[in-house]
């Protein structure tokens, strides 16, 4: 079993054709053998992003009803959410000061940080290598890897 924190500009890939999109709906199709997690955040990024989406002219009104109905579904029956809590604030203002990034990436690594170690907490058949951080934010990745996350960048698949 495969473990993946995904965050906004990862889960869009899923539901927008752009660069990665195939790479990331290997992914999704995959829930049987992979578990996908998220923080709670991400559902209002994502929509937003499919809103912003619309209003720019690049999706369609059909498009981002359907996107944004598949990924309401997927968020509520296939991905595992993880809820903000003050802990998990306290971290994220430490990284956004340490590595200088936006609130809300702060919050997307802190979760991704704290999924990991329950995994590891938990001593299931889990290694460093099964557990990976997506995101198309090259900052917010050089964070993670920094935090010895192993990360990949949908855009790098074609």
């Amino acid at each position: 079993m495969d473990y993946y924190f995904f965050d906004s500009s990862g889960i869009v890939k899923n539901y927008v054709i752009e660069t990665g999109t195939n790479w990331v709906q290997s992914i999704f199709n995959s829930v049987a053998t992979n578990v996908i997690y998220a923080v709670s955040i991400a559902e209002v990024e994502v929509i937003a992003a499919f809103a912003r989406r619309l209003k720019g002219k690049t999706l369609t009104v059909a498009d981002a009803a359907t996107a944004s109905a598949q990924f309401r579904y997927d968020f509520v029956n296939d991905l595992r959410v993880v809820e903000i809590e003050p802990i998990l604030l306290n971290r994220a203002v430490d990284l956004a000061e340490k590595y200088a990034l936006r609130g809300y990436d702060a919050v997307q690594l802190a979760a991704a940080l704290e999924i990991y170690t329950r995994l590891i907490n938990l001593k299931i058949d889990f290694t460093v290598s099964t557990f990976t951080f997506v995101s198309a934010d090259n900052e917010l990745n050089s964070a993670a890897q920094n935090e010895g996350l192993t990360v990949e960048n949908p855009n790098n698949y074609s």
